[in-house]
């Protein structure tokens, strides 16, 4: 306990970030180790009970409950989504109608990775945001690839809400948050504010962090990332997908095969930092050797990870309330449990020397919608750069997050690549090519960004 809480202190204290908050289920035993504070403008101290955003880690949430769904006989996974929500549109039609719910649920549904758009905070608030899917193109082929989509697990929700006649919160909370007793764990604002809950921080123009705006993000996104929970519920959570289904109780929530075949592959990952493949709901990773499930989380200056061993009965969950420092904070910490709990080593594998006809290859500009992504070389080096896209920036009502400095990025073999410096040194993606050899994409944290030019 004490080794654990230095080593959190001395890795928040190194990285800047105001409040970390670590939990660990080891040996059949839950421990805590809590740094810093809520917020710099109203601080109060971390505890295992302070709220903050999971982000994406949601989104097992709404995998979850939709698998409650597909138990119960409601739901089919391989049923085209056309049969929940008729009324879902999009530019490529025929896509609309070929995507099924398994297709949103393991990132294989083509669809754009967001929309940045708000559609108020009413109870019609993901209904409105299907009917804006209408003008969505298709970045890939319905089940083609997998390319990480918030977009998707929006619908997933909508989906959820159709058949149940719910709101998505109240659907989530009574499939899932209440029989588990995740008491600390809630979707809309009116239910946190009375609790203690961190804040996000993200750096100004002189590097000082200060308090991040807007808090969360829309009530649309939350199928895929608006859950606010605590350490202590991430544990109770991860103990639930460790064991056979059953709460604590006894009572079955999910029968055991339902719940094991969350953590069966259902397709393929390369050159990915998420994982070696997509699960239901869960990324799934060897690292040393070892079978993990994990999923990770992004909010305005707040990022959680939480990682499964599920032959060990073992996980972790870390967040920490700044960013981009919050990833390398996230990642040092869990590298550091990992190796002294359960003596599992994680390392980022070596880039090879600059290649000019590789870098040269790969030169050009990539994008999907909201986001812009520029790989750069100077001759002796790479970089790559992604920001939100100027004009999605401009037209956005909604602050958005601040874009990152550019990365340096060194090529692995084949067509794989990693990040070597700054907040996302250790990421790594792989470029696509089309059936002549040419380079038609980029995929960075399981995104596929097109190819625009040169």
């Amino acid at each position: 306990m004490t080794q654990l809480t230095d080593f959190v202190e001395a890795t928040a204290t190194k990285f800047g970030i105001p409040g970390v908050a670590v939990g660990v289920w080891a040996d059949g035993q839950a421990t805590f180790a809590c740094h810093g504070v809520t917020s710099l403008d109203n601080p109060l101290p971390i505890t295992k009970d302070t709220l903050y955003l999971l982000g994406s880690i949601t989104k097992t949430y709404t995998a979850t409950a939709l698998m409650r769904l597909v138990a119960d006989g409601r739901v089919e996974l391989n049923a085209p989504v056309h049969r929940y929500v008729p009324e879902l549109a999009l530019a490529d039609q025929q896509a609309a109608t070929e995507i099924t719910v398994l297709n949103l649920l393991n990132h294989t549904a083509g669809l754009d990775a967001r929309m940045i758009i708000d559609t108020g905070a009413g109870d019609d608030a993901l209904a409105r945001y299907v009917a804006e899917m209408a003008a969505l193109e298709q970045i890939a082929p319905v089940g083609a690839r997998a390319s990480y989509s918030q977009v998707g697990f929006n619908l997933a929700g909508r989906i959820i809400e159709k058949v149940t006649g719910l709101t998505y919160e109240k659907a989530v909370a009574t499939l899932v948050l209440e029989p588990l007793g995740l008491s600390d764990s809630h979707y809309l604002p009116d239910d946190i504010m009375t609790r203690r809950f961190a804040v996000g921080h993200n750096p100004g123009e002189d590097g000082s962090l200060a308090v991040a705006r807007p808090w969360k993000d829309t009530r649309a996104d939350h199928p895929g990332g608006g859950l606010a929970s605590t350490v202590a519920d991430q544990l109770r959570w991860a103990r639930f997908h460790l064991g056979d289904g059953r709460t604590e109780s006894g009572a079955e929530l999910l029968p055991t095969d339902a719940l094991t075949r969350m953590q069966e592959q259902t397709i393929a990952l390369r050159g990915s930092t998420l994982g070696d493949a997509i699960g239901i709901g869960w990324f799934l990773r060897e690292v040393d050797g070892v079978r993990t499930v994990g999923h990770g989380g992004s909010s305005n200056g707040q990022f959680a990870d939480l990682l499964l061993i599920p032959e060990r009965n073992f996980a972790v969950i870390v967040m920490a309330n700044a960013g981009p420092e919050g990833i390398p904070c996230n990642k040092a910490v869990l590298r550091w449990v990992l190796e002294t709990y359960v003596g599992v080593t994680d390392r980022d594998p070596e880039p090879l020397p600059y290649d000019e006809t590789r870098a040269q290859e790969i030169f050009g500009t990539y994008e999907y919608s909201t986001m812009a992504l520029t790989i750069d070389t100077d001759g002796t080096a790479v970089t790559l750069e992604v920001v939100i896209k100027p004009e999605v920036r401009a037209a956005s009502e909604i602050e958005l997050p601040p874009d990152y400095s550019p990365f340096e990025l060194g090529l692995l073999p084949g067509d794989d690549y990693i990040l070597t410096s700054g907040a996302l040194a250790g990421q790594r993606g792989f470029f696509t090519r089309d059936e002549h050899g040419h380079i038609t994409g980029a995929d960075l944290a399981g995104r596929l960004f097109n190819r625009v030019g040169p």
